[in-house]
């Protein structure tokens, strides 16, 4: 049925998603690869401080398949259904958009009537995404004003062509067909965001499924055969306008993170790795004259330590890479959030001055040598701050710990357990742990969190605050 005004989770602008209500419950992808024959599922954790169950599961989706590998995910719906020049006020928040990278199987998971206890409503089938877009190995979901749309790793029979984005029907969830007219230089995908306003998408690069899918190739890192370059396209003619290599030596250009209010035209991008030094690195694409411009304005290094620590890729090199893995910014485009899921911490930076980050806050938990605990962890952790999201009003920072299960498997132990847990930020910058939450996933690796209600890397706003 449709509704007769806006679904109350969408906002005209961030400054008015920042006075929402807090989220009480956490979506969270959940890989069972370890587990025999058992399938990944969503699990439901509950945020309320104020509940009996907080900082548990309360509920278990599983899926009906082994293997499929759920990685990124995403609503069916968010704010850009306000949008003037393709407005849908009459969709609603309540679908999640589930792929399988392996796979290549999307799930539509209903959250209503109990959003507690989601369930499956669709199920598209890979033999169906190909014929009708011919991409293969799914990633990223992002709601946009007039349809649904999806990052691809691959193409091709055998999944090694051109990534890409195809799209999905708002309504019935239909794929309706790739979406490039004309990819120019663009081979390798990964992540894709836009600014609306100056109809302009970037997407980053990672690589071909075969660089993934057993695990990262370190012969072809270490020869420069991951992504290291951005590209910008023309919106509505989706038309690749520019290409901007990185550099050789930085490899691995991931999460895409643009300013959230729609008068601003700059973003940030996270670089994993360096192979001149093992750091990573943040760079900010922003507008130079009629041409877009990329500058890096983060070093992150490496930290040494002794081989003996080290899991067998590393051990050469005697350091530990920080592997920017995730990056995310709060909806007063204030603070960035940057995941070292190598060194295990979380930093906060003030990004006011996106050209000159400032570190205000930084919390440690896990990390390939120091292995830092949470205080109901009862001791040592494994894996490090991966996935993050931040609630919108920029308060509570969740993150989980997997990257993906052949890559964990490279830099942590097989047993790695899975774990989820919360920083809280002050307002006028720092951060500390939330000593309460903390959630065990045993065996089980979760990877993205979406949040009820929306969250700070869901939304596009069309209005300025």
């Amino acid at each position: 049925m449709a509704l007769w005004k806006p679904d109350p989770s969408f906002y005209p602008s961030p400054r008015m998603a920042m006075e929402a209500p807090p989220e009480r419950l956490g979506y969270v992808a959940t890989l069972n690869s370890r587990l025999q024959d058992r399938p990944d599922s969503i699990s439901v954790v509950d945020l309320d401080p104020q509940s009996p169950s907080y900082s548990r599961i309360i509920h278990t989706l599983d899926m009906p398949y082994v293997g499929d590998e759920l990685h990124h995910f995403g609503w069916n719906a968010c704010s850009s259904a306000l949008c003037p020049y393709a407005p849908h006020p009459h969709l609603e928040r309540r679908y999640l958009v589930v792929p399988g990278l392996r796979s290549s199987r999307i799930y539509i998971i209903d959250t209503k009537p109990d959003p507690r206890q989601p369930n499956i409503s669709k199920i598209i089938e890979a033999p169906e995404v190909f014929a009708r877009s011919g991409y293969s190995r799914l990633h990223t979901v992002h709601c946009g004003p007039e349809a649904i749309y999806l990052s691809a790793l691959g193409s091709g029979s055998d999944g090694e062509g051109p990534g890409g984005i195809l799209m999905l029907d708002h309504f019935n969830f239909n794929v309706l067909g790739p979406w490039e007219i004309d990819r120019g230089a663009q081979k390798l995908s990964y992540d894709f965001w836009w600014h609306l306003a100056q109809d302009t998408m970037i997407t980053s690069e990672w690589g071909r499924p075969s660089q993934f899918e057993n695990g990262l190739v370190l012969d072809d890192l270490l020869a420069s055969k991951y992504g290291h370059s951005l590209h910008f396209w023309d919106l509505r003619r989706r038309r690749n306008m520019q290409t901007i290599d990185l550099g050789e030596e930085y490899q691995l250009v991931f999460e895409l993170r643009p300013a959230h209010e729609p008068n601003k035209s700059y973003g940030f991008a996270g670089v994993v790795l360096n192979l001149k030094d093992l750091s990573s690195s943040i760079w900010v694409w922003h507008q130079d004259g009629e041409k877009w411009a990329v500058t890096k304005v983060l070093d992150i290094p490496a930290q040494p330590a002794a081989a003996e620590d080290l899991p067998a890729p590393l051990q050469a090199f005697k350091a530990v890479p920080p592997f920017v893995t995730d990056i995310d910014l709060s909806l007063d485009d204030r603070f960035l959030y940057v995941s070292c899921w190598g060194t295990g911490e979380l930093h906060q930076y003030d990004v006011t001055d996106p050209f000159h980050p400032k570190l205000t806050g930084k919390v440690n938990v896990g990390g390939i040598v120091a292995r830092q605990g949470h205080p109901k962890s009862g001791g040592p952790l494994q894996g490090g701050p991966q996935m993050v999201e931040i609630s919108r009003d920029g308060r509570r920072i969740y993150f989980t710990n997997s990257l993906y299960s052949r890559v964990d498997d490279q830099f942590y132990p097989p047993d790695m357990a899975g774990w989820m847990v919360k920083a809280v930020a002050d307002p006028a910058g720092g951060l500390r742990l939330d000593p309460d939450f903390y959630v065990d996933f045993g065996l089980s690796l979760p990877h993205q969190v979406r949040l009820e209600g929306g969250d700070s890397s869901t939304d596009t706003f069309c209005y300025a605050s």
